[in-house]
């Protein structure tokens, strides 16, 4: 049997960044209740990318990780002010490198009754950007 998840609606806090830029890149994600109870966590080295495509990497892995919960509505605060305003709509996704990553977002929130995307500041976001350095630094000392 299969158990319900008893919050149908989740906050995710996503980083992503790159040391060079592109270089060594990483992804953090914390998904939390409307209470600031944190549900789960998530650290992953992407190898070479940028810190654009981290960041999306890392919104990804909340819907994909949201969506395997059973959340049907999901508030996403990210410190990139480029994504939040590109899955807005108020700018363009032109980059060629960022439009598959758009668009496997827009299948994704396909998939819940309700998604927002609200930029914050870094210093909000202190949690999951520690687990996006925390996979950079696992990564590095890898290679």
């Amino acid at each position: 049997m299969t158990k319900k998840f008893v919050h149908q609606s989740l906050v995710s806090y996503t980083d992503g960044g790159a040391r060079g830029n592109p270089g060594p890149a990483g992804i953090g994600v914390v998904l939390k209740t409307k209470k600031g109870e944190t549900v789960g966590e998530w650290s992953k080295f992407l190898g070479i990318t940028t810190n654009n495509q981290a960041e999306y990497r890392a919104l990804i892995l909340a819907l994909e990780e949201a969506r395997a919960l059973g959340v049907e509505e999901l508030e996403c605060r990210l410190d990139s002010e480029l994504v939040v305003r590109q899955l807005r709509g108020e700018y363009k996704v032109k980059h060629p490198d960022l439009k598959p990553l758009f668009g496997q977002v827009l299948n994704l929130i396909s998939h819940f009754k309700h998604v927002s995307f609200n930029y914050i500041s870094r210093n909000l976001n202190k949690e999951a950007d520690r687990l996006a350095n925390q996979a950079m630094n696992q990564g590095v000392n890898r290679e």
